[in-house]
């Protein structure tokens, strides 16, 4: 890798005396470039960038990437646009064009990581395969998230977040009942649950890969299928599952089948609080709050088997017990005697949580075109490291096309028009130009 591609990886900027040195994120240092395109991949992108790397998004010229105008829209432009690509500085190059593909070789080895999630074949088909990848940048991280993954019947199929949650099984064994669903009916969440888990999946790879790197000055490529990641969550369903055993409904209450008492109960003023006792010492603990040391004596609830195969009855006792007190007090009464207790907030409720406020888990950050908008703090926390507010993505498609291209490649005014001009890189309109 080039020593420019690292400029001071770990050299603390000067602070004023007393106070501790400005340290940015662990991952200062790093460059990556994202060309992909919807949420999985471009997301891992934005997560490498909350931890400190210069991210750099490719998108398509004049149109650029299709989650711009996903979901909501505020004067046109979409909210999860600007969580999902915050951190990130725009060049509009068209992968596509000859002139393109030249440019972006000259260009990557300026990079630690290429980001990308075109189904296999799309990048060998524009003069980009990964040997050719790799001619020019021996020790780069690619990469490669996809629906199914790179290899495979599937491989070459077009695949989403959706498609993962139904082919990994995830859909299955969502709760149905609190959503309307018939009890046979799979579920899908209302969220991008395959692509977010990708995502955090993904970046665990490239870190990984990074270390490999520093080790042995190899790249490598990480290739992961969306439904992968949500395999993790089946684990214990894929465990216990029986291949002689008849067909039987799956998981449809909103407890978690093999651990008792977990779940929901309502307290006073229809508020939720939620309760695990997975573990035994916690479960003996509340069953000691709710009924005393007698209920704690009782034989149906001696141990998990037997509370699982007695739910019913264990439930209609915390619910009775958690009727007689609001939530607060009922989670308050419950950490006092050491169980594990929880509000169950809706999103609105959460924002106001005092354990999310504390912790910065939400945040709101200004944007230059649509005022404060919030979205999640930098997750996890880095130790030692200034806590960098994210920037929001960029409005315009390409808005540092010229910037981002003379720094790295030393390209003057009239080579990027010459570029512009071949279709090869799209050059947002110069503000100092416009009409007044």
């Amino acid at each position: 890798m080039p020593q420019s591609a690292h400029p001071n990886r770990d050299a603390p900027d000067k602070s004023p005396t007393g106070s501790p040195p400005h340290r940015p994120g662990p991952l200062a240092g790093i460059r990556v470039l994202d060309i992909a395109t919807m949420i999985a991949a471009p997301l891992a992108g934005s997560i490498l960038g909350d931890y400190g790397a210069d991210v750099v998004k490719v998108e398509l010229p004049g149109t650029g990437d299709t989650v711009r105008k996903l979901g909501e829209q505020r004067d046109g432009v979409g909210l999860y646009w600007k969580t999902l690509s915050r951190n990130k500085r725009s060049v509009a190059l068209d992968l596509r064009r000859p002139a393109g593909q030249e440019l972006f070789l000259r260009w990557l080895p300026q990079f630690d990581v290429l980001i990308e999630n075109f189904r296999p074949g799309t990048l060998d088909r524009w003069n980009l395969s990964e040997a050719r990848l790799r001619e020019v940048n021996p020790s780069l991280v690619i990469l490669r998230v996809t629906g199914f993954g790179q290899t495979g019947p599937y491989s070459t199929r077009q695949g989403f977040g959706t498609l993962a949650e139904t082919m990994s099984g995830v859909a299955s064994v969502l709760v149905r009942d609190m959503r309307g669903f018939p009890k046979d009916r799979p579920a899908l969440t209302s969220f991008p649950l395959g692509d977010v888990s990708a995502a955090m999946m993904a970046v665990n790879g490239t870190l990984a890969a990074l270390v490999q790197r520093e080790r042995t000055g190899r790249g490598e490529t990480v290739d992961l299928a969306i439904y992968e990641s949500l395999l993790k969550f089946m684990e214990i369903e894929l465990l216990q599952h029986d291949e002689t055993a008849p067909p039987s409904p799956s998981f449809v209450e909103e407890r978690y089948a093999d651990s008792a008492p977990r779940g929901m109960y309502r307290c006073k003023n229809d508020e939720w609080m939620a309760l695990s006792g997975s573990a035994q010492p916690v479960a003996e603990r509340i069953l000691t709050l709710v009924g005393g040391e007698e209920l704690a004596r009782d034989p149906r609830f001696a141990n998990n088997a037997l509370r699982v195969r007695n739910i019913a009855a264990l439930d209609a006792i915390i619910q009775d017990w958690c009727a007689q007190y609001s939530r607060e007090e009922a989670i308050a009464r419950m950490s006092a005697a050491g169980c594990a207790a929880g509000p169950v907030e809706t999103v609105r409720t959460l924002l106001s949580n005092p354990q999310v406020l504390a912790r910065e888990a939400v945040v709101t950050v200004p944007d230059p075109d649509l005022g404060p908008l919030r979205m999640t703090g930098v997750i996890p926390r880095f130790e030692g490291h200034e806590r960098q507010p994210p920037r929001p993505g960029p409005t315009m498609v390409g808005a540092d096309t010229a910037a981002v291209l003379a720094a790295d490649l030393a390209l003057s005014a009239a080579e990027l028009a010459a570029l512009a001009a071949q279709g090869a890189i799209d050059l947002p309109p110069d503000p100092r130009k416009a009409a007044p």
